[in-house]
């Protein structure tokens, strides 16, 4: 062994107790640190031939990197759609990487069997019937590509092809309708030989970005064939949700798979007062649901669930004599892309585990909250312009004049160390857009969010 290995391992334990204090000091650091460090610059270097061991590396990552990192899992981390990692999902993150499964094979299966229970208790938690089965993911873009490619295979089933066998020759062009779709849908089009250019968009309602019904069915019916509808179950911008259940229903006359992007809207059902908004989710034939937004496990984890495992296990088996044969439980690896899958679903087993429902619809709710009292901050102040109605979780606003792209960065710049927000553009306005999905966020980081803000305007004017 080499000495440098063997001198690490010898003194293993002190050493995971200096990177446990130094994750103490990340983690406890967060409340203060700025949020975001634009222009911290590290030089770049060669790689080493002779090693400086774990301790020395340790050393130098805490002086040239970590200050440069952003505080994304602190509570004023409001870019994106971004939560942290709760206590216990951080604990079983760790443990993924200490015990290091690939959860793929029925030859080790208690990793796949943890898989398998968590993903039932998200399918509870989401309000989903048993009839949808899942699997982890690394984020929304793949579980949106994954429930895609089954699409692309029922298309197919339909059209009496099977492209996982035949390729996309013998499919033939693909109608995709969506009213506001992800960018993660285009990516996906891409990726599966679909095209960007598959994707049709129809008209929204008025002032809002979910789809208009009756445009909808218009596009159906002249799509004459089987296609694929991609609805929204809370859009980026400003949480709208789609009628997912008049959309279901109009497969009574329409012949489509209906694909629902539920990123982080499907955790509207841990609230009484919004899971109306996904009381039809269990109509979709695929969902996409991201866990390292609004579940608050660490990066990268997120769910996808269908109604059609067979298709999905035969655009995805794995033929190898080393792997298990699909059976009627197929494993993980018949799933997804991935032939290598770490046991990413220990970090959600624990934080549901040690949370349950309850807990995770505090959460829900806390961030619900303040973005309420952050959108009637916006709305109180005149230099400020709230664009869309404060629907769950995303605040959507922009400067009240002249609201150019790079007035808003200027102003992204002025609030960094306290808060980050995203920018980015609604109905053809430049806008900025905070997100809160944060278990840490608390009414004080709101307020301090709140007051950076207005001070960052009142100079900007």
């Amino acid at each position: 062994m080499h000495d440098r290995l063997a001198a690490d391992l010898t003194d293993l334990s002190r050493l995971l107790d200096l990177t446990r204090e130094r994750s103490l000091a990340v983690l406890g650091g967060l409340a203060e640190r700025p949020v975001i460090r634009p222009d911290w610059l590290v030089q770049p270097s060669a790689l080493p031939d002779r090693g400086c061991g774990l301790e020395a590396a340790l050393a130098e990552f805490t002086e040239k990197w970590e200050p440069g990192l952003s505080a994304s899992a602190g509570p004023r981390y409001l870019g994106f759609v971004t939560g942290g990692a709760t206590p216990a999902a951080l604990a079983g993150d760790w443990l993924t990487s200490a015990a290091d499964q690939n959860a793929n094979s029925s030859f080790e299966n208690t990793g796949q069997e943890l898989e398998r229970q968590t993903v039932a208790w998200l399918r509870e938690l989401f309000g989903l019937s048993t009839a949808q089965d899942g699997a982890f993911v690394s984020g929304a873009t793949m579980s949106n590509t994954v429930g895609l490619a089954i699409a692309r295979e029922w298309v197919g089933e339909r059209r009496g092809v099977s492209v996982s066998e035949q390729g996309l020759a013998a499919l033939g062009p693909v109608t995709v309708l969506s009213g506001a779709a992800h960018s993660s849908v285009s990516k996906a089009l891409s990726v599966l030989g679909l095209g960007r250019d598959a994707l049709v968009s129809v008209p929204t309602l008025d002032g809002r970005e979910a789809v208009d019904v009756a445009a909808l069915e218009r596009e159906l019916s002249e799509a004459g064939g089987p296609c694929i509808v991609v609805a929204n179950a809370g859009t980026v911008n400003t949480v709208d949700f789609d009628d997912l259940g008049a959309i279901a229903r109009l497969r009574g006359r329409y012949d489509f798979w209906l694909h629902v992007d539920a990123a982080f809207g499907a955790f509207a059902a841990l609230s009484p007062e919004h899971a109306h908004l996904v009381q039809a989710l269990d109509a979709a034939d695929s969902v996409c649901v991201d866990l390292h937004k609004w579940l608050n496990v660490p990066y990268d984890s997120a769910v996808q669930f269908t109604r059609r495992r067979d298709l999905q296990t035969r655009v995805f088996q794995n033929a190898a004599a080393y792997l298990g044969p699909l059976g009627e439980t197929p494993d993980l690896v018949h799933l997804t892309p991935e032939n290598s899958h770490r046991l990413r679903a220990l970090a959600t087993w624990f934080t549901l585990r040690a949370y349950g429902r309850d807990g995770h619809r505090e959460i829900v709710e806390r961030c619900v909250n303040g973005a309420r009292v952050f959108g009637a901050a916006v709305t109180a102040n005149p230099a400020l312009r709230l664009l869309a109605p404060v629907r769950l979780n995303v605040v959507c606003f922009t400067l009240a004049e002249d609201p150019r792209p790079d007035r808003l960065a200027a102003v992204i710049r002025e609030v960094s160390d306290e808060v980050f927000f995203t920018p980015t553009v609604y109905r053809g306005v430049p806008a900025l857009r905070a997100a809160f999905s944060n278990w840490r966020t608390e009414p004080e980081d709101v307020q301090r969010a709140v007051d950076s803000l207005n001070k960052a305007v009142s100079t900007a004017r």
